[in-house]
C-alpha cells in the first residue's frame, strides 16, 4: 500500500514539473550585432594631359608705330614649338638684326628658325622667342637714325606686353650680322639695363663708335656687364675693324668672346654658323 502511494506521489510530482516547464514562455534568441561595411568611394581616373607633338615653330608678322620714328617699325616674331600649348610658360627673347640692304627676312632665309627647331627637338637648348625687326632706312648714320632707341625703348616693352616673354634683362639678348651687329653692339651697350647679352657676327662697327664706346663702358656697373660675343671669318674684309673694337673692350676690361671661323662676309658664312650662335645665346639662359 505504501509502495503504491509513493508511486502515485512520484507520478503527480513529475506531471507538475512538466506543466511548470511548459508554462514558461520561450525566450527569444539574441540577434547578432550588425557588422559595418565601409562604402568605398570610386576613385576618379585622372584625365591625361594632352601631349604637344609640334616639332616646328611659326612666325607672326607685326608692325607698330613708334614715337621715335616717323615710319612704322615692322618685324617678324618666331614662336617656338608648343608656344600655344601651355599658356603658363614664358620665354627668353633674342632680338636678331639683319645686315645692310637686307630686311627682316634675312635670318629667316639663313635658317635661324629651322636651326632653333632642331636644337629644341634634340634637347640641346630650351625654347626661346626670336624677334627680327626691319631697319627701313639703312642709309643714315647711327646718330640720325632712331632705329636702335626704338628697339630698346618701344619694341621691347611691346613684345613683353603682347607675348609671353620673360621680361627681365637677363633673359634678353640682342645680336646681328654686319651692320646689324653694329646696331646690336651699340644698342646693347647703351641700353645695358635692357639687354643681358650682345652678339656681333661679322661685326662692322659704326664709324665713331670706337670713340664713344669708352663712355658707354663707364656707365655699366661692374656686376651688370653683359655677355659679349664677336666672330669674324678668316676672309672677312671687315675683320680688322672688328679687331679694333675688340681692343676697346679689352682696354676697358669688358669681358667678351672672340671667335674666328672659316669664311667671308657672306650669307653662307652666317647660315653655316647659325646653330653655334643660337647655342651661345641659349647658354646664358640655361
Amino acid at each position: 500500500m505504501k509502495r503504491l502511494r509513493g508511486l502515485l506521489l512520484l507520478l503527480l510530482f513529475g506531471l507538475s514539473a512538466c506543466q511548470g516547464a511548459a508554462a514558461v514562455p520561450p525566450q527569444p534568441s539574441a540577434s547578432p550585432a550588425p557588422t559595418f561595411t565601409p562604402t568605398v568611394e570610386p576613385t576618379a581616373t585622372p584625365t591625361p594631359l594632352p601631349v604637344c607633338t609640334e616639332t616646328r615653330g611659326r612666325f607672326e608678322f607685326q608692325e607698330i608705330q613708334t614715337t621715335l620714328m616717323t615710319h612704322p617699325l615692322s618685324f617678324r616674331v618666331y614662336l617656338p614649338p608648343c608656344y600655344d600649348f601651355d599658356e603658363s610658360t614664358r620665354y627668353p627673347v633674342l632680338y636678331y638684326l639683319h645686315g645692310q640692304s637686307f630686311n627682316d627676312d634675312q635670318w629667316d632665309r639663313l635658317g635661324a628658325d629651322e636651326a632653333l627647331d632642331e636644337l629644341i627637338m634634340d634637347g640641346e637648348v630650351n625654347p626661346f622667342i626670336i624677334v627680327m625687326p626691319k631697319e627701313s632706312n639703312y642709309m643714315i648714320d647711327q646718330w640720325t637714325s632712331k632705329y636702335g632707341p626704338a628697339l630698346a625703348e618701344e619694341l621691347v616693352p611691346w613684345i613683353d606686353a603682347h607675348y609671353r616673354s620673360k621680361a627681365e634683362r637677363k633673359y634678353r639678348a640682342i645680336g646681328g650680322l654686319s651692320r646689324g651687329a653694329a646696331w646690336a653692339m651699340r644698342t646693347g651697350l647703351i641700353y645695358w639695363d635692357v639687354f643681358g647679352a650682345i652678339g656681333g657676327h661679322s661685326l662692322a662697327p659704326f664709324r665713331g663708335d670706337f670713340n664713344e664706346a669708352p663712355f658707354w663702358f663707364k656707365e655699366i656697373p661692374e656686376d651688370q656687364k653683359p655677355r659679349i660675343w664677336i666672330d669674324v671669318g678668316t676672309m672677312d674684309f671687315i675683320a680688322d675693324a672688328a679687331k679694333v673694337f675688340a681692343g676697346r673692350l679689352e682696354d676697358y676690361d669688358m669681358p667678351f668672346e672672340w671667335h674666328v671661323f672659316d669664311g667671308a662676309h657672306v650669307e653662307s658664312y652666317w647660315s653655316g654658323n647659325v646653330k653655334t650662335y643660337l647655342r651661345w645665346y641659349a647658354a646664358g639662359w640655361d
